[in-house]
């Protein structure tokens, strides 16, 4: 552990990711523009539902990233115990998604059938849990085969063979086995020990533990059940899900956390987060520029039909950003957390802990969050979607975020030593704010809307990466971190040329 390099591993984790927005969205074209709104919403309900099943799989997963980040062989008897609990998750998935999709009036066949994706979720997710205890760039490499195969996996079951949702949930199914095999092989150093039943008892008794931290997400998540079941349609789910597709492009640098939370479980230097924060700025604000300029074209790139949700792409990137700094503090602070090495720590102890407080906030925020969204769909029952009712949904989304954001801020001041460079930071901002106007001024001029979704991607292009290209160089330009920044990306480049 101690050879994982924080900011090289942020680095390429971060372009991965970017490289996933890309296979990710024409996974999402496809599907958006094969299927009907109410076919897509049932896919977004889906992925709800989908949540309420995996709420069991940190109980190991959790758990196994910290024993293996200190060195604890674990690795064969978590791989088994995740796997048998992937049973438990198709039970539960299959009674609440066949309720569901009664209330909901859906097909409850092709909703059921989506229960095939959990033994393969749950196996990808224990295989990423062991690995980012120990080689976490090596993550990469199974996310991208999952996101490449997702391409060629939805182009024959979507577009080809026009198979509807049922290929898109066969697609997802077939581009995760690549993935499995991928992470399998990298962590074959760390299965080769024996099963151990002690570990299972330890998993079992504080099962508690990841499962409450696991809740509040699930709750969160699952916005678009309580849509569809209120409303008794999915229409509204489908422009949620297209805007948020659009809206969560900052989503991906919470990868840039991953090296930090091993790290510092592992002893490092509490200056990781600094830097982390840093780098986190810096990329995540033109991302949330893009996102927001963009909102309108994006949406028509998936669906024309899908160009009225742009205001709520506004308020789900900003939603975005603060929940990926969020997940930044939480696994800084988590990271510091050391009850659980104390092998007499009680069921208090854990509960005082770090790894309590922080869901317990969660768990405050997706309440809230969850209540008010039940009594805005109840007294709009009669009206089962508005782009106005989308609206409110994600307004309230970002609203519930900024209190726990300002929250978290304190409790890291409180623990961290922080000296950011705001300087620096107030150049990246207001480079992102020149640029994304220059850039919205350009697109509103000269961007043209074909109906070709071939020739509209050609034109659309030039303005994306050309907005990003000169953010980027001219903050590398005017900022010191940013040029120091670029010289080590060129380097990390050359070297594994060479």
């Amino acid at each position: 552990m101690s050879k994982l390099r924080v900011t090289y591993t942020a680095l390429i984790s971060f372009g991965s990711n970017l490289i996933s927005v890309i296979t990710g969205l024409v996974f999402v074209i496809i599907v958006t523009r094969s299927l009907t709104p109410e076919e897509f919403g049932t896919w977004g309900l889906i992925s709800g539902l989908l949540a309420y099943a995996i709420i069991i799989s940190p109980m190991v997963c959790y758990w196994s990233t910290r024993e293996t980040a200190r060195g604890e062989k674990s690795g064969k008897t978590a791989i088994s115990t995740n796997s048998m609990l992937s049973f438990l998750g198709v039970a539960i998935y299959l009674i609440i998604a066949y309720f569901v999709a009664k209330q909901s009036n859906l097909d409850e066949s092709v909703i059921l059938f989506a229960a095939i994706l959990l033994p393969v979720i749950f196996l990808n997710d224990i295989l990423i849990a062991i690995l980012r205890g120990w080689k976490t760039h090596a993550l990469n490499y199974g996310f991208l085969a999952f996101e490449i195969s997702k391409i060629f996996f939805v182009a024959i079951f979507v577009y080809f063979w026009n198979l509807g949702v049922w290929g898109a949930i066969a697609a997802v199914f077939a581009s995760y086995l690549p993935s499995i095999v991928i992470l399998l092989i990298y962590n074959l150093p760390k299965i080769k020990d024996e099963f151990n039943s002690q570990y299972v008892k330890k998993w079992f008794k504080l099962f508690w533990v990841p499962t409450y931290r696991q809740l509040p997400n699930t709750v969160l998540l699952t916005d678009v059940v309580i849509f569809s079941v209120i409303t008794g349609s999915v229409v509204g789910v489908a422009y949620f899900t297209a805007a948020r597709t659009i809206g969560y492009l900052v989503d991906h640098t919470r990868s840039i956390a991953q090296a930090m939370y091993p790290k510092l479980l592992a002893g490092g230097k509490q200056e990781f987060l600094q830097e982390n924060l840093m780098l986190f700025f810096f990329l995540s604000f033109p991302l949330v520029s893009s996102s927001i300029i963009f909102s309108e074209a994006g949406l028509y790139l998936l669906n024309p039909i899908y160009v009225i949700a742009a205001p709520v792409v506004i308020f789900l990137s900003l939603r975005a950003f603060l929940i990926a700094l969020n997940s930044n503090f939480f696994l800084s602070l988590q990271g510091l957390e050391k009850v659980d090495l104390e092998k007499k720590s009680s069921l208090k102890d854990y509960a005082k802990s770090q790894l309590m407080l922080h869901p317990t906030l969660q768990l405050i925020r997706s309440g809230i969050y969850f209540g008010i969204l039940a009594i805005i769909f109840l007294i709009n029952t009669e009206e089962e979607f508005t782009i106005e009712l989308i609206s409110i949904w994600a307004l309230i989304g970002l609203l519930v975020e900024i209190p726990l954001t300002v929250y978290m801020i304190h409790m890291v001041k409180k623990q961290f030593t922080l000296n950011l460079n705001w300087l620096s930071i107030t150049k990246y901002f207001l480079t992102c704010f020149g640029v994304g106007l220059f850039t919205y001024f350009l697109t509103q001029q000269f961007l043209v809307f074909t109906e070709d979704i071939f020739k509209f991607l050609i034109n659309l292009l030039p303005f994306v990466f050309g907005s990003i290209f000169l953010y980027f160089i001219i903050t590398i330009i005017i900022d010191k971190r940013a040029n120091t920044l670029a010289k080590t990306i060129i380097f990390e480049i050359k070297s594994k040329i060479k």
